[in-house]
């Protein structure tokens, strides 16, 4: 099998895209994953074939045998990275590697066969430039972009499958939260857990964010916008967010996450933050911290800004953290200095509004 650039994708266009005024009028506000391009991209995988009939096509729906193993056992997984229109036009990708990457560690983890990284980043490339029409002004947002993977063997039995399809689709997107840029309400959720040592925490399946829902549910339920789970052994240490990894700023400038230790998603943007923080010179520590240690450090001043960050809402302030016993605010319920510069500084390389010396920024060509 010939991998990347190599890699033969055919295209049949869409016989029926929609209007340029109906794909205008959704890029004035495209809210988040609720509209998708006129297209999405297919790669099929056997055991005799390899990775093969890759294509894009028609965006729409996929015929699947019931018995297919993804709707009984589990094995799927997905990423989620942007693509970018830069003011002189030019179509950015952030760190299309990283992803690539870690799209390879969840198949190993779900005992999937690998997309190769270098077809994967192919993938996108070609997939981007076919729906380059699609995206967004910078002043509205970017063009989201949704790999994943599931197991397609129609059979009843717990054991990998020898089948998978790859598929690639993508949605406009403005602001992730509703809410926008104001600092969001979380909960720490006490009694649900988001992963356990040796389970999935680190891989990007759909199983984790399942596992999730009802934890948002009492989120929501407490008028917070997401939840903070704490680990599960003790129920004591933070861990991440629902959906994103968090970072607390103390009143000394430095800056905590807790550490990578197989119960927390490897977030892209969390490792861009880590090295952006050290090139300005900021101390960074990955450490555990209690949550009863937070809500004591909020509660001294120790604690100046909190915020979490992912790739659908980049960076998004903390200004307000609830649990059974009260509410607590954090730096007067406002986006704090260093998380701004963070945001500004990450984005502005994002979108090639400043210089990347890091090389994390490839243009689609």
């Amino acid at each position: 099998m010939n991998s990347g650039k190599n890699f033969s994708i055919t295209f049949e266009k869409n016989p029926s895209p929609l209007s340029e005024s109906q794909r205008k009028s959704i890029l004035q506000d495209p809210g988040f994953g609720k509209s998708f391009t006129d297209h999405m991209l297919l790669i099929e995988y056997n055991t005799e074939q390899g990775w093969h009939n890759a294509r894009i096509k028609a965006y729409g729906p996929i015929s699947l045998d019931p018995a297919v193993c993804v709707f009984h056992y589990g094995q799927e997984i997905f990423e989620g990275l942007k693509a970018y229109k830069a003011k002189d036009g030019r179509i950015l990708l952030f760190r299309p590697e990283a992803n690539a990457q870690r799209f390879v560690n969840s198949a190993k983890r779900m005992a999937m066969t690998p997309l190769p990284e270098d077809l994967f980043i192919h993938a996108v490339h070609e997939f981007v430039k076919v729906e380059k029409d699609w995206l967004p002004d910078q002043s509205v947002g970017t063009l989201y972009l949704r790999p994943f993977m599931i197991a397609s063997t129609p059979y009843l039995g717990v054991k990998p499958s020898p089948n998978y399809l790859f598929m690639l689709i993508a949605s406009p997107a403005g602001s992730y939260f509703s809410k926008g840029a104001k600092p969001v309400t979380v909960w720490i959720s006490e009694f649900y857990t988001r992963a356990a040592s040796g389970g999935t925490g680190e891989a990007k399946c759909g199983g984790n964010y399942a596992a999730s829902l009802v934890a948002q549910q009492e989120a929501t339920k407490n008028n917070c916008d997401q939840l903070v789970f704490l680990d599960a052994a003790e129920h004591k240490w933070i861990e991440e967010m629902g959906g994103m990894n968090i970072f607390f700023v103390f009143d000394d400038g430095s800056l905590m996450t807790p550490p990578l230790t197989g119960t927390i998603l490897p977030g892209v943007t969390r490792n861009s933050i880590l090295t952006l923080a050290k090139a300005k010179g900021l101390t960074v520590r990955e450490e555990r911290y209690a949550a009863s240690q937070w809500i004591k450090d909020i509660q001294s001043g120790k604690i100046r800004e909190v915020f979490a960050c992912g790739t659908a809402a980049v960076v998004s302030p903390i200004g307000f953290v609830k649990d059974k016993n009260g509410e607590y605010t954090i730096h007067n319920g406002q986006p704090g200095p260093i998380t701004q510069d963070i945001q500004k500084t990450l984005v502005d390389i994002q979108y090639g509004n400043a210089p990347d010396p890091y090389n994390w920024v490839q243009e689609v060509k």
